[in-house]
């Protein structure tokens, strides 16, 4: 899970020794205040996340992102006069072995009280899936985390995706689906009553997270799927490569893709959907 899918996964190299957690700590909200705490405590306002009383599931993959993620709900726990609840949850859908120690590992070390579920889902999706083994094992995944948090009495579920994840999930729907839909910053979950899906770190850029982790002297894994780790090409991929060439020639073309999702001109579409519903211009067009 870059949250749930990463767009690579191989290892980040270690780049040196540990900073001691106190250390790491205080940078989150010292060095890192701009780039990562200060967006991150924005999103959680202006989409309204957390409120008194809730019970968030923090969903921690072993990625750079979600060990951010944990790490940042532990300082707002600290520093906040809310009163919320927070459990950290991570599924094993099937690592290798050396993934599974390196995750467990590193929130040993960030004191990070993990609770592991296993849920061999790789081995599932290799068997079924064909081009985009990614978008089923994403919705496995989300499934077996809503029932693990609802068992635990959350009632909602953060996931680690950031600024980046939800630019390229905006283009991939243009590009290979011919819809205009963005990575929302939080939904209800189906099937799930009472249960919400929440991403705390939509604002914050993916570079900004890695020099966190590789400043931090942290090696997280990017996803440690087996089943994507086969393919040789990769649409996200693609799409982060493009969108990094648009910007040599569009000014702020990163921050304009993500804010065309909240600013959509309804007069100015041909259709669009609620639900199962469809609408067309048309249908007001002599209003």
């Amino acid at each position: 899970m870059s949250g749930i899918a990463g767009s690579d996964c191989s290892v980040i190299t270690p780049v040196g020794d540990r900073l001691p957690l106190e250390q790491i700590e205080k940078n989150i909200i010292t060095i890192y205040r701009k780039p990562i705490w200060s967006k991150f405590t924005k999103a959680l306002k202006q989409f309204k996340m957390v409120n008194p009383g809730d019970k968030v599931a923090v969903a921690i993959s072993g990625g750079k992102d979600s060990l951010l993620l944990a790490k940042l709900f532990q300082e707002l726990k600290k520093h906040s006069d809310h009163s919320f609840e927070l459990e950290f949850i991570s599924m094993d859908p099937g690592f290798h072995p050396s993934n599974r120690k390196l995750l467990e590992d590193h929130c040993d070390y960030l004191g990070i009280p993990v609770k592991i579920f296993d849920k061999q889902l790789f081995d599932v999706v290799d068997e079924i899936a064909n081009d985009y083994p990614c978008y089923l094992c994403a919705r496995m995944r989300r499934g077996a985390l809503y029932a693990y948090a609802e068992s635990l009495g959350c009632n909602k579920v953060a996931l680690g995706h950031h600024f980046d994840d939800v630019i390229e999930t905006i283009m991939m729907n243009i590009l290979c689906s011919g819809k205009y839909q963005t990575m929302m910053p939080k939904l209800k979950a189906k099937n799930f009553d009472n249960m919400e899906l929440i991403r705390p770190l939509c604002e914050i850029r993916e570079d900004d997270i890695k020099l966190f982790a590789s400043e931090s002297g942290l090696s997280p894994m990017d996803c440690g799927c087996a089943v994507a780790a086969k393919k040789t090409s990769s649409k996200r991929r693609e799409v982060k490569e493009l969108i990094k060439t648009l910007g040599a020639s569009f000014k702020d073309v990163e921050k304009s893709i993500y804010m065309s999702a909240q600013n959509i001109y309804l007069d100015a579409v041909v259709g669009w959907r609620n639900g199962k519903e469809h609408y067309s211009f048309l249908d007001r067009y002599d209003d």
